[in-house]
């Protein structure tokens, strides 16, 4: 059982949440467009390099994250770390695409975030 009064199990849980939730509702809004319409964010040269339509390659990054979101549940000392990468993926399309780079800071935070957390998961491993 761990101490709730530990400060740095409090801030893994608080990570852990943030980075099982934001993913899995982001995810499914790749299908629903309550909260943007994503594909919008896809840089050009991303999409032609795919070769998918915007919406089609952003049906499949929900899919992705809904299923990182899963994952860090029950292993967040890996998925953090996917997460990480996800987010770099993430701020390199909005560089190349030469928009939204407050977005692109943002994402910046969230990388380290999520970094944060798989650090925090070595020492308290669910």
């Amino acid at each position: 059982m761990f101490n709730y009064r530990d400060k740095g199990y409090l801030a893994f849980r608080i990570l852990q949440m943030t980075f099982i939730v934001a993913p899995i509702v982001a995810g499914l809004d790749k299908f629903f467009h309550y909260l943007a319409d994503w594909s919008v964010y896809l840089a050009p040269e991303v999409a032609e390099m795919t070769q998918l339509h915007g919406s089609t390659f952003m049906y499949i990054v929900g899919i992705v994250e809904i299923i990182v979101g899963i994952g860090v549940i029950f292993k967040p000392k890996i998925f953090a770390y996917v997460i990480s990468l996800w987010l770099l993926g993430i701020i390199i399309n909005l560089v190349i695409a030469g928009h939204y780079y407050d977005i692109a800071l943002r994402d910046l935070g969230l990388m380290l975030a999520a970094f944060s957390l798989g650090l925090l998961s070595q020492k308290y491993e669910v």
